[in-house]
């Protein structure tokens, strides 16, 4: 079996909803709160634990949602802002998948692991995944005991 481990990113690694106005610029096609979006945790402590891991054999990746009700050229924009947040804030990280799909595609169809790991903010999809979720809460935790 594949050990594998998934990150959400908005709401869980990356504060979104933090960005001021973020609903309004999202609604507005305006890709800046994906740009802006400070880090939830403390991805340079992140970044060491997932490179132990993956030295483990564990798979690292992201699966993350596109805005609700967008464009396409609005998902392009998105897409590579958040490419960029993660080279960003976890270029240390080499990430086996990284996967960011339309708003509302079941995660766990999406994923070439859906048994592993996975660390989301919203509940439903912590309820429909296959392996063991997890909230953005206690990742570091978590992470450190496996």
């Amino acid at each position: 079996m594949t050990k594998a481990i998934y990150f959400d990113m908005d709401g869980t690694i990356a504060d979104l909803y933090g960005v001021e106005n973020w609903l309004e610029n999202l609604r507005a096609e305006n890709p800046m709160p994906y740009k802006k979006a400070a880090p939830l945790l403390k991805l340079n402590q992140l970044a060491r634990i997932l490179n132990i891991l993956q030295k483990k054999g564990y798979r690292l990746g992201i699966i993350s949602w596109l805005s609700k009700n967008s464009s396409e050229n609005y998902d392009n924009a998105v897409t590579k802002a958040k490419m960029k947040w993660l080279k960003s804030h976890l270029a240390s990280v080499n990430f086996d998948e990284i996967k960011i799909v339309p708003y509302g595609t079941p995660k766990e169809k999406t994923v070439d692991f859906p048994k592993g790991i996975l660390f989301d903010d919203e509940e439903k999809n912590r309820k429909n995944w296959i392996g063991q979720a997890f909230d953005e809460t206690k990742i570091l935790e978590i992470l450190k005991a496996l």
